[in-house]
């Protein structure tokens, strides 16, 4: 097998390059014959999911050796979400992703690498290691740094991060004193790893070895369990594999396999972003595929399985222990195509073959095909005069009695206006909370609205009001809401137009979004909408805000948003 590091490694002029690795120490053993293997290491102190990236990247370049390669690691940026809520540093959370994928590409590119190693456990540091593989189709396998244990138990189950601001709420309306709001902050995160629910960060994980870029029972190995090492040393073998078999990360990520991906987010009901993201993944592996409309298909045909936090009290070690992605996998059985070839050289139906179960079925937490928590899947598609291109909902995290909601809106330009008026007693029962220009290109950004959902809930509101928006949601929302707006508000789509005490019905069961004003009334005020003043972002968000497609196309950057005044035009 030659490796495209031979281009540089072998030959008359392979001193020049030589001499620049063995002054980092690298020995002629290293350097000889040996895939290039690079680990795209997001590590930092900065973000609890990562911060224990460094000992497992240890782990895997023992793999790596082991596997007859050359490790060479470096490092790619990574934000925290939680951190980033509720302010201004939330505009750059998606918009990091574009950045981390360009990041890996670079040096992947600039060095010759044979093949990656890609460590990520967070939001968006996971779509974009699967947005590098696609784009660069490289072997490839994705290790992730594992999930947070639970904290202490709290309002019936074991509390996590978003705890937090529910207790928020709660303490507003006198529901706790000041001492339990304090306590959870010492207790709500005992310790590092992607936060204990199934948010985002989670959920791309488990996608991830869905679609067979990381390796079986991987993806929900909590991150203080030594069995996470072991995952990882493997890992390193398996890339090993790869690169001499010359599996590239797009063999792996098919159409096949990417649509099974879309069928494990609906039965494990899924974060909302995982539309967004795979929308990207899809658009770097330049395949023919409307992510959307098949969410909205299958939506109908998968059944929900798995009920974990938020949508139930078990989190995301019990998720693990009770069979975790392999679980749902054989459960689903030919719902999936499992005869796609996966990151261990072999099919996905191979790999659930010989599958190792460590701890017994829990049937409360997955159940089986023939008897499902839903007939449909976890996440919904909806359409509607307020929604011409689609917005997202998830109906299996939501109380059924809100499945079907009429109510008055109540409308925010921003996500601040909307917390202030909800934590200040101005929203009541009946309320449909409406946030705009937060989409893409209005936020810029896309920012979640995670923190108005919880202090809704806080507030005893969550099963009385609902909220929609053009803006995100994180995975742990619950209550009635529809994000994903498209097109957005800041493009002059029909959010932008909604005024308060407008009559809005939302069923995330049969996929309706609706604004209830006459079409005259709505071609006047379109006629009329005086878009509202934003200052230009300097920087990197003022290129997002110029060149991101449409939540529905994945806000992805694309050049040919820009004019030909940039100079970026295709």
């Amino acid at each position: 097998m030659k490796y495209r590091s031979a281009d540089i490694l072998e030959g008359e002029g392979s001193g020049f390059y030589r001499s620049l690795f063995k002054a980092m120490g690298y020995t002629d053993h290293e350097l000889d014959g040996r895939p290039l293997v690079g680990i795209a290491n997001s590590w930092n102190t900065l973000v609890p999911g990562h911060v224990n990236l460094n000992r497992i990247a240890e782990f895997v370049k023992k793999g790596i050796y082991a596997g007859g390669g050359t490790a060479v690691e470096f490092g790619v940026p990574a934000a925290c979400d939680g951190i980033a809520q509720g302010h201004r540093g939330m505009n750059y959370i998606l918009p990091s992703r574009e950045i981390i994928c360009n990041a890996v590409e670079i040096m992947a590119e600039a060095h010759k690498l044979d093949a990656l190693v890609m460590l990520a456990s967070c939001d968006k540091s996971v779509p974009a290691m699967l947005m590098a593989a696609a784009r660069l189709d490289l072997p490839a396998i994705i290790v992730h740094g594992g999930p947070m244990m639970g904290g202490i138990e709290f309002d019936g189950r074991k509390s996590d991060l978003t705890s937090i601001d529910e207790a928020r709420g709660m303490y507003k309306s006198g529901g706790i004193t000041r001492a339990e709001l304090l306590s959870l902050e010492n207790t709500a995160c005992p310790g590092c790893g992607s936060c204990s629910f199934l948010g985002t960060a989670n959920t791309m994980c488990c996608i991830t070895e869905a679609v067979g870029l990381s390796l079986p029972g991987e993806a929900l190995v909590p991150a203080v369990y030594a069995e996470r090492m072991r995952y990882a040393f493997d890992s390193g073998l398996a890339v090993c594999r790869l690169a001499k078999e010359g599996i590239g990360a797009r063999k792996i990520l098919s159409r096949e396999a990417l649509r099974n991906g879309i069928k494990l987010a609906m039965a494990i009901c899924g974060s909302t972003n995982a539309v967004l993201h795979l929308s990207a993944v899809v658009n770097e592996a330049e395949l023919e595929m409307n992510v959307v409309e098949e969410f909205a298909a299958l939506n109908k045909t998968v059944p929900q399985l798995v009920r974990v936090n938020p949508a139930a009290k078990w989190d995301m070690e019990a998720f693990h222990q009770a069979g975790g992605i392999p679980r749902v996998m054989l459960n689903l059985g030919d719902i999936l195509d499992t005869s796609v070839i996966t990151c261990t050289g072999k099919t996905a139906g191979e790999n659930l073959a010989s599958y190792v179960w460590q701890y017994p079925e829990n049937r409360e937490i997955i159940k089986k095909r023939e008897a499902p928590f839903s007939s449909t899947g976890g996440i919904a598609v909806l359409h509607g005069n307020l929604a011409p291109n689609t917005a997202i909902s998830k109906p299996g995290a939501i109380d059924p009695a809100l499945h079907r909601f009429t109510g008055k809106a109540r409308v925010f330009n921003s996500e601040e206006e909307a917390e202030s008026a909800i934590l200040g007693g101005g929203i009541k029962a009946g309320d449909v909370v409406v946030i705009r220009y937060e989409g893409p290109k209005g936020g810029p950004g896309m920012r979640e609205m995670f923190k108005a959902m919880k202090y809704l809930y806080g507030m005893g509101l969550n099963k009385s009001t609902a909220l929609i928006t053009d803006g995100r949601f994180s995975g742990t929302n619950n209550g009635c809401f529809a994000g994903h707006i498209s097109p957005e508000a800041a493009e002059g789509g029909p959010l932008a137009i909604v005024e308060d005490g407008d009559e809005i019905f939302i069923d995330v069961i049969d996929g309706i979004l609706r604004l209830n004003v006459p079409e005259d009334e709505i071609s006047r005020r379109r006629k009329n909408w005086p878009k509202p003043f934003k200052p230009v972002p300097r920087g990197y968000l003022r290129l997002y805000a110029r060149a991101a497609s449409s939540a529905d196309r994945g806000a992805v950057i694309d050049f040919r948003m820009l004019n030909t005044a940039t100079g970026f035009v295709e």
